[in-house]
């Protein structure tokens, strides 16, 4: 199990009780994923499933947001999926992203995603925005889940609340486990903020939920106390947004003493405790420096801009190198960690003083 390296507070860092439904999910689902105690963090399983899929249906949900309905280019019926789950998005232009699934898990005829355009991002959202037409072709892996919602396991498990806070676009992933929360029999409270309802998407479908149950917040910053208001001993809670509020729901939530804290990021977590190194490219001789609190991939980006990757935070195993010579210090949580001399050059780092990849 890899450590959170994240500075976090010593109890969630090192938990003195684990989390109970988690605890319980294993039990019953063991082997199907790898969990932490307390604060959520999960190995994805090892996904080999190539789906090839066609735009259905495209449209906007809020200002920059679109949505893609994705069926089966054969008309044939998808693989199931559970709240919480995503599938790798291969683009037209090769480049690869993960996307929630955020659309009606009992409907076994197309997927839905949605996707918020980044002008500043990797250029993955622009070419859906701009460049993926409704019957563009594409290929995708999974669906996997590195954020399950066990909804079935929570009375198993002494879970009495789930609390749902969801920022701008992470209501993706939200979504389908809010969608569920009634079938698990326990209180429920979903948040979901944004800068203003003009940048939200699903505000449609969020609206036809009991009313009691949901608050939308808009405007300034809301503290983190704020937004977990409703949590307390026998609650879990399941968090999607930025990393700046993240780390402050990360901290409060300690002091809540709720059960379990479980969350997606949507940005790679900043390197801690890292050494500089060299990496040596095998294919051009070329040497590149990597900062102490530089990640390999940022580094590499800079000689080989073309370089794979896509959740940058070392599970899917997109960026995943061969390793020439040199010791690597492994600090990713994907499947392919058991592959001997490769690397994930958005996680990992070295051992020695240098490394050369088959780059």
């Amino acid at each position: 199990m890899t450590e959170d390296r994240s500075p976090v507070p010593p109890s969630l860092r090192r938990p003195g009780k684990r989390d109970r439904l988690f605890a319980a999910l294993q039990l019953t689902a063991r082997g199907y994923v790898a969990v932490t105690s307390r604060v959520g963090i999960i190995e994805p399983t090892e996904v080999d499933r190539v789906l090839r899929l066609v735009v259905a249906d495209a449209r906007s949900e809020a200002d920059g947001v679109r949505s893609l309905r994705l069926e089966a280019a054969d008309g044939s019926v998808l693989r199931p999926w559970h709240p919480g789950a995503h599938i790798d998005l291969t683009l037209p232009s090769g480049k690869v992203r993960q996307y929630s699934l955020c659309g009606d898990r009992t409907d076994r005829r197309s997927y839905r995603i949605a996707i918020r355009r980044l002008p500043d991002g990797g250029g993955g959202s622009i070419e859906i925005h701009d460049r993926l037409p409704v019957g563009t072709r594409v290929i995708a892996a999974g669906p996997r889940n590195a954020f399950p919602f066990a909804y079935p396991h929570l009375a198993r498990a002494d879970i009495s609340r789930v609390v749902f806070v969801a920022a701008g676009i992470g209501i993706t992933a939200i979504l389908p486990m809010v969608r569920a929360a009634p079938a698990s029999g326990v209180d429920w409270h979903l948040t979901y903020l944004g800068r203003d309802t003009a940048t939200m998407p699903f505000l449609d479908e969020i609206g036809g939920l009991d009313p009691d149950r949901v608050r939308i917040l808009t405007g300034p910053r809301r503290t983190a106390a704020e937004l977990l208001a409703h949590a307390a001993p026998r609650t879990s809670v399941y968090f999607c947004g930025p990393p700046a509020l993240l780390a402050g729901i990360r901290t409060e939530f300690d002091r809540t003493g709720a059960a379990g804290l479980h969350f997606e990021r949507f940005s790679p977590e900043p390197v801690v405790g890292g050494q500089p190194f060299e990496i040596r490219l095998a294919r051009t001789t070329a040497s590149i420096h990597v900062a102490a609190d530089e990640s390999a991939l940022a580094a590499v980006r800079g000689a080989v801009p073309d370089v794979a990757y896509s959740c940058q935070q070392g599970f899917c195993g997109t960026c995943r190198v061969r390793v020439v010579s040199g010791d690597v210090d492994r600090r990713g949580r994907s499947p392919f960690l058991d592959e001997p001399d490769t690397m994930l050059i958005c996680t990992d780092r070295a051992n020695s003083a240098q490394l050369t990849l088959d780059l």
